[in-house]
């Protein structure tokens, strides 16, 4: 795949985009768009994550928990404040993190799907 198309996406890192090119290795050119369609789809922005822990302390705390699909978590941090805050401290400095490990979840569902979709 052409890595331009990797690197149009919003926020990518070198590791990430690493990542995905090895999971595109095995893929086909036709398997590969799919899978980016997919993935563009499910793929979540750090800068997002990161905008949305900080409404954790003006207003809504748990935001970015729900947007990565932790939706205990993010019921927890409602009604506790974001714990107390200090949740929401530790989401802020980890937010890149929690972004990535949501992001490489997300990849390896797109590819698998994108795989049993096309050998079908």
């Amino acid at each position: 795949m052409d890595t331009n198309a990797l690197l149009m996406l919003p926020g990518i890192e070198n590791e990430e985009l690493l990542f995905l090119q090895n999971l595109l290795r095995e893929l086909s050119d036709e398997q590969q768009r799919h899978f980016l369609m997919l993935y563009q789809g499910r793929r979540k922005d750090p800068q997002t994550i990161l905008i949305c822990t900080l409404l954790g302390f003006f207003g809504v705390a748990g935001i970015q928990r729900f947007i990565l699909n932790q939706a205990g978590m993010g019921i927890l941090y409602l009604f506790t404040y974001g714990i107390c805050l200090v949740g929401t401290i530790i989401d802020l400095v980890n937010y890149r993190k929690m972004t990535w490990e949501f992001n490489q979840r997300a990849a390896v569902e797109a590819a698998g799907m994108t795989r049993a979709l096309v050998n079908r």
